[in-house]
Formats: structure tokens, sequence, C-alpha cells
């Protein structure tokens, strides 16, 4: 009876290991699912991010495809008969919107590199982890198969061999079931984390080409930007050489000089009323206030941040990559020059000189794109022949931010910036404040 007892006991207590046992395999499987789940929903959340840099590409491109139907509107105009019978300054104006759409292209195209880039930096983490992820796998898949090596189907049969009654057997079979479904587990988890290593793998070989495409562009598009530029600055030489062409050419100059004095004159006019204006409505809420407080005291006048600054020693140097290549006061002709001329590479950054606010963003036939600026103490600059601009009237810009780009729009034969200073509405030489 007492053997009966012991026996049981035993019986009871290997049953216990082996479900012990089970429950551990049946834990590790599910610790094992529960991590291929989480790695493909981490693979999934970084492709997600991803995506998202791929919208902006996406949208840069669309930008560009707007460039290039402008650009097909502009050689349209270029290749019809009306083109042959404009003035040559016309002729010029239409060849500058044309190099102004292709400096945007080469921009356009630049900004796609930098996100291709960016993309690619993505990219090569995802498969920096997916690697890390698959090889973490194979190493378990290759210890388990190393233990099945060593102990294999004989490790099974003793299993079931050892059982002592037959709902024993059941019960080691189904232990042995659950320890070859955790295999077959492990061994698809790999399969999976290869499949999507090499899906990460494949997107970077193609972010990879899209990459190169897009600076092949860019080569292509910075000769074509080359050829215009010298075609449109082949129409200024060929008037510089016609004498009585250049005497109309000079007066053209000196009416745009003026029209762009008395737009200016009036910008800072209203610039001035509507600062005013500010300072009156700030007085007036100041005694409101005032009143409301009960303090009786005085009001006293506010100056406020009307957008402009005084200007206080020297201006910065408008192109920090330029140099000087014709003076102010120079003689042309029958006129002299009214400005500062800076030679720098075609869509250099020009900056703001000093701190103010953007009166004027347009374009004349002389002067191309220009922008100035009102600084307060009745100082003015004007910054022209951009490739393009960078702000828009209003804006308030601080000393060095970048207002333009150089270029050789107008009246330019090479790439240059074409600086004004006006004190009181009067140009003067803009050396005095540098």
């Amino acid at each position: 009876m007492k053997e009966n007892i012991i026996l049981q006991k035993e019986t009871l207590n290997n049953t216990n290991r082996i479900n012990f046992k089970k429950i551990a395999i049946a834990l590790l499987a599910v610790v094992l699912v529960v991590f291929a789940m989480l790695a493909v929903s981490f693979l999934t959340d970084t492709t997600a991010s991803a995506r998202v840099t791929q919208t902006q590409i996406n949208r840069l491109r669309a930008e560009k495809q707007e460039y290039e139907r402008q650009k097909r509107e502009i050689q349209d105009k270029i290749d019809a008969i009306e083109f042959q019978h404009m003035t040559e300054m016309q002729k010029k104006e239409i060849l500058d919107s044309r190099i102004t759409l292709t400096d945007f292209e080469i921009k356009n195209i630049n900004k796609t590199i930098e996100q291709f880039y960016q993309l690619i930096r993505e990219k090569e983490y995802d498969l920096f982890v997916a690697q890390n992820r698959e090889e973490t796998q194979f190493q378990r898949y290759r210890n388990r198969v190393r233990d099945m090596e060593e102990n294999g189907i004989v490790s099974y049969l003793e299993i079931l061999l050892d059982s002592t009654s037959f709902s024993d057997l059941l019960a080691r079979i189904d232990f042995v079931t659950d320890i070859m479904r955790a295999d077959r587990i492990l061994y698809d988890n790999l399969q999976i984390i290869r499949s999507e290593t090499e899906e990460v793998k494949a997107s970077l070989e193609v972010t990879k080409n899209e990459l190169e495409e897009e600076k092949e562009q860019l080569e292509f598009k910075e000769a074509e930007l080359y050829i215009q530029l010298e075609e449109a600055h082949d129409i200024i030489r060929r008037l510089e050489a016609d004498i009585e062409t250049e005497s109309e050419l000079r007066d053209q100059l000196a009416a745009e000089e003026d029209r762009i004095q008395k737009e200016l004159n009036a910008a800072v006019e209203q610039l001035r009323r509507q600062q005013e204006a500010e300072r009156q409505r700030r007085l007036r809420e100041q005694q409101r206030r005032a009143q409301q407080s009960g303090s009786g005291g005085g009001t006293t006048s506010s100056s406020g941040n009307d957008g402009t600054s005084s200007v206080t020693g020297k201006f910065l140097f408008p192109v920090p990559s330029g140099r000087i290549i014709s003076r102010f006061g120079v003689a042309r002709g029958e006129r002299t020059h009214q400005g500062l001329d800076i030679g720098a590479a075609y869509g250099a950054n020009v900056v703001a000189a000093e701190s103010g606010r953007v009166v004027t963003v347009s374009h004349g036939a002389g002067y191309g794109h220009y922008v100035t600026i009102a600084h307060g103490n009745g100082i003015q600059t004007l910054y022209s022949h951009l490739s393009s601009t960078a702000v828009n009237v209003g804006d308030n810009v601080t000393r060095g931010q970048v207002v333009g780009y150089n270029g050789s729009s107008g009246n330019a034969t090479t790439p240059h910036l074409h600086f004004e200073v006006f004190l009181n509405g009067v140009r003067v030489n803009p050396e005095r404040f540098l």
C-alpha cells in the first residue's frame, strides 16, 4: 500500500514537471510570436515615416512639372513670329523669365536631392535594424537546430517512452507537438524577417538610383542655364555695340531710375503713414489704460517697433561672396553710375545690408528683379539684377538675411548685384555705409 502511494506521488511529480515544461515552452513560443509582431510593427512605423519624406519629394516633383509647363509657354513665345519684331529689351525680358524658371528648376532639384539624401539615411537605418533583427532571429534558429542535432528524434522518443500511463503518453504527445509548433514559428519568423530585410535593401537601391537620376538632371539644367544666360547676355552686348541704340538704352534706364525712385518714395511715405497711424493707436491705447487704472498720470509717447531700425555702424556687404566691379559715380556715356556693382557667381546669396522692412519687390526692364528695404532715419537700400527674390513686400528682415539671389536680369551682361543706397530720397554713394 505504501509503495503504491509513493509511486503515485512520483507520477504526480513527473506530470507536474512535464506540465511546467509545456507551460514554459508555450510561453516561449508566445514571446517569439510577439517579438515577430513587434518587429513587423516597427518596420511599418519606420516605413510610414519614410513615406512622409517621399510625399515631400512628390510635391517637389509636382513643382518642377509646373516650372516646365511655364517654360514651354515662354518657349512658345520665343518661337513665335512676334518675338522677332520685339525690341531687344523686350526679348531680353522674356529670356530673363526663362532663365528665372530654369533657376527655380535647379533650386527645386537641389531640394529634391537633399530629400533623397535624408530618405537614404532613413532607409540605411531601416536596413541596419532589419539586418540586426535577422541576425538575432537566425542565432535563435541556429541554436535550436543545434539542439535538435544533438538530441533530435531520440529525445522525442525518450520523452514518449518514459510515459507511465496512457494519459501520460497523451500529455507527452501534446508536449512534443508544442515543441514542434514552436520550432515552426521560429523558422517562419526567420523567413519573414529575411523577406523584410530584402525589401528594405531593394527599396534602398531604388532610392539611390533615383538620386543619381536627379543628379544627372541637375547637371543638364546647369548646362541649360549657362546657354540661356549667354543668349540673354548677347542681346545686351549687341545693344551696347550699337551707339544709337545705346543712347536709347541710357534714356530708358534713366527713366526707369526716376520711376523706381518715385515708387520707392511713395512706398516709404505709405510706410510712414502706417507707422504714424500705429503710433497714434498705441498712444490712444495707453491713454485708455491709464484712465481705466485711475492713475491720473500723464501719457508717454511710444516709439514702438515699426519694422525699421535706426541705422548704427556700418552696413553688411550685400553679397558676402562678391567683389566690387564698378563704383558709384563712374561716367557711363552721358550719365553716371548710380550704385555699386558687385560681381559674384550666379545664384549667390544677396543679404540685407541692415535690418528693416521690405517696401518694394518688383521687376523692371533695366533693373530686372529688384528689392528695396527701408531702414529708418531716411535710409533705403536697393538690390537689383537678381535671378529671383526671397522676400515679400511688408516683410521685416534682419541684418544679413537672404533677400534674393545674384543674377543678370534686366540690363546686365554678367551676373552681378547693382546695389543702391537712398538717403532722404536721393541716391548716395553706398561705400559711405560699407
